[in-house]
């Protein structure tokens, strides 16, 4: 039965109810480009665990990269860290119940947000989901980005790899990210590990900031900090985003910062992993491309990377796409950062890709379509200023996250009773 958060855990959300407009300096970052530099980093600082783990992901696939991912949850589990697993009942909707069972038994804390019943073989709960990729690890290591747990993340799966990054994390800022998940699973810290991480001590000198999106008081923090770099920017954008549809004040922006001579370029999905992706982007195009903005189709791979750049001191890294879904409906996290540093080793990595993986997309001639094209783009320009109070209407109801249990031999549960609860975000 549903049963409201114990007292101590009601505190902690309470204690620390943040808002996402703080920056914290003190902080390191490493750039983490696909699942050859991701996973094992991931998967090590679990391994080195020494007393706490907390996981959330949209998706997490029982192929080789979840199996790894489980035996090193398994193994800290095992040697008594707090582990606590939460994923998203839409993305994750293929894990086998004895794959679930395996990490329960062994401790884990497997959670399920908004798990779904399919409808005639079909998942329905499509809407709001939990897009979020987040780890942290003893309070001190956090893991911020897009890539999800699977296969389809490593350049071995063939041509639909995807591209994409995350970054790890030390110094102050852990300590918010880790608050912040706490919060969002309905759970308190254990007893010995509730001050864990609170006094940690600067680990560079990255200023950096954790935006968060949800359904109730931070419906559009990730936009306004995109458009706040855009109206600031003097001398370059750079947005590599797989899902591109974003609303009329952000396209807005693009167009102004292009019109005052900024260099804006966006990189876009030239292989998309949906084809509807890639023909909603186009009709963006020339209303674009009539203001200046250079527009580059990534084509080695479906693009999967949530990225950005702004001068030479601003980026951000997560798990937003710019498009109605994460920024109007689904729970989203994402990391900016005021590096001069960071900025360049991202600036270099996607001048890479636009110089040998992309192809420049050119302004269509003008001709006897060309009226057709200036009214389809008017259109569009202007259902996308609308979108924001059309999410609003959209089916909505109050997600749960279920704490997984397993069926013993003799009819009772091997672990803590199914606590679903309305979720903190």
């Amino acid at each position: 039965m549903p049963h409201a958060p114990t007292r101590p855990a009601a505190a902690w959300r309470q204690r620390f109810q943040r808002h996402n407009s703080r920056w914290t300096a003190g902080n390191s970052l490493k750039l983490l480009e696909n699942g050859e530099e991701f996973f094992p980093a991931v998967n090590q600082a679990i391994q080195s665990a020494q007393r706490e783990v907390v996981l959330e992901t949209f998706i997490l696939f029982e192929d080789k990269v979840g199996a790894a991912l489980q035996e090193a949850l398994l193994d800290a589990a095992g040697r008594g860290v707090d582990v606590h697993v939460l994923v998203d009942g839409y993305g994750s909707y293929e894990l086998s119940r004895g794959f679930i069972a395996k990490l329960i038994q062994a401790g884990v804390k497997f959670r399920v947000f908004d798990p779904g019943q399919k409808v005639m073989g079909k998942r329905i709960n499509v809407l709001r989901r939990m897009h979020r990729k987040i780890v942290v690890v003893d309070g001190e290591l956090a893991f911020i980005g897009g890539i999800n747990y699977g296969a389809d993340h490593l350049a071995d799966f063939g041509p639909t790899a995807k591209q994409d990054y995350a970054t790890a994390i030390r110094g102050p800022v852990v300590q918010r990210i880790r608050e912040f998940v706490f919060r969002a699973i309905g759970e308190s810290p254990r007893e010995d590990n509730r001050n864990l991480g609170r006094d940690a001590q600067p680990a560079g000198d990255v200023e950096t900031l954790f935006v968060t999106r949800d359904n109730h008081r931070h419906r559009n923090d990730i936009e306004r900090h995109y458009q706040a770099a855009l109206r600031t920017a003097r001398e370059r954008v750079i947005i590599a985003n797989a899902y591109f549809f974003p609303g009329y004040r952000f396209i807005r922006a693009l167009r102004r910062a292009a019109l005052r001579g900024v260099d804006v370029r966006l990189i876009l999905q030239g292989e998309p992993d949906m084809p509807i992706v890639k023909t909603a982007a186009k009709l963006l195009y020339d209303h674009l491309l009539r203001a200046g903005v250079k527009i580059y189709e990534y084509c080695d791979r479906p693009l999967h990377g949530k990225v950005a750049l702004v001068d030479d001191q601003w980026a951000t890294i997560g798990s937003s796409n710019l498009d109605p879904l994460s920024l109007s409906l689904n729970l989203e996290a994402n990391i900016v950062v005021r590096d001069r540093a960071f900025n360049a080793t991202l600036h270099e990595n996607l001048d890479r890709l636009m110089k040998h993986s992309c192809t420049p997309v050119v302004p269509e001639p003008e001709g006897r379509w060309h009226g057709l094209r200036l009214v389809r783009s008017y259109c569009v320009f202007h259902v996308l200023r609308w979108f924001p109070t059309w999410a609003g209407w959209l089916p909505r109801h109050k997600p749960t996250i279920a704490l997984a249990r397993v069926q013993a031999e003799d009819g009772g549960t091997v672990d803590e009773e199914t606590a679903a609860r309305a979720a903190a975000t």
